[in-house]
């Protein structure tokens, strides 16, 4: 089984490569949805996270998901100790999804922070989504319904994505210009190749 990351900044479409491996037969793990879903859920990162922030960040079984951000957003600090709390059980998740998809030869999974939070490491091979800046920030302000400043913001938070292609073994270029599906068959002939 070859494990493939995929990963872009923000507004990069990530997500519609990531349907479209689903589509050409590729199981993906969606780590964003994933930890977000083990956040509201495992007692474990409930308990950690009720000792750091308080009571006040679970409204019954409910996370205050914007409580939690206007703890964590500008404070490094705080957002490495969340992420050291979430990222051992979604490591844990995604080995158990693994398990269950052992019997395909390429399984993938989609992470904004694949490389920040050293998922990287479990991944045979990477492949980022790349997308011009300025596009980028277009269509995060129009998905979102975000002001242009914000989604610098953001954007300024992630790592940049010329370090993220440095660090990649595929670059698959999402400006509207070339078609997805053929770089994303492409990469799948290439893995199953390789796989043979």
């Amino acid at each position: 089984m070859i494990k493939l990351g995929i990963t872009g900044g923000i507004g990069s479409g990530k997500s519609t490569v990531s349907e479209i491996f689903t589509l050409c037969g590729v199981p993906v793990y969606i780590a964003d949805a994933e930890s977000k879903k083990l956040a509201g859920t495992s007692p474990i990162i409930r308990e950690k996270l009720i000792a750091l922030f308080g009571e006040e960040l679970y409204k019954g079984n409910i996370q205050d998901k914007a409580l939690l951000a206007s703890h964590i957003f500008n404070d490094k600090g705080k957002l490495e100790k969340v992420n050291a709390i979430i990222h051992p059980e979604v490591k844990k998740d995604y080995e158990e999804w693994l398990e269950k998809n052992k019997r395909y030869p390429v399984v993938a999974q989609e992470a904004a922070i694949l490389f920040e939070s050293g998922f990287n490491k479990l991944m045979d091979k990477v492949v980022m989504v790349y997308t011009p800046f300025e596009l980028r920030i277009q269509r995060t302000m129009a998905r979102d319904n975000m002001p242009r400043e914000k989604v610098l913001e953001r954007i300024r938070n992630q790592m940049p994505d010329e370090e993220k292609v440095k660090l990649s073994d595929y670059v698959i270029v999402n400006d509207g210009a070339g078609s997805l599906i053929w770089q994303v068959l492409n990469i799948i002939q290439q893995l199953e190749n390789s796989y043979k």
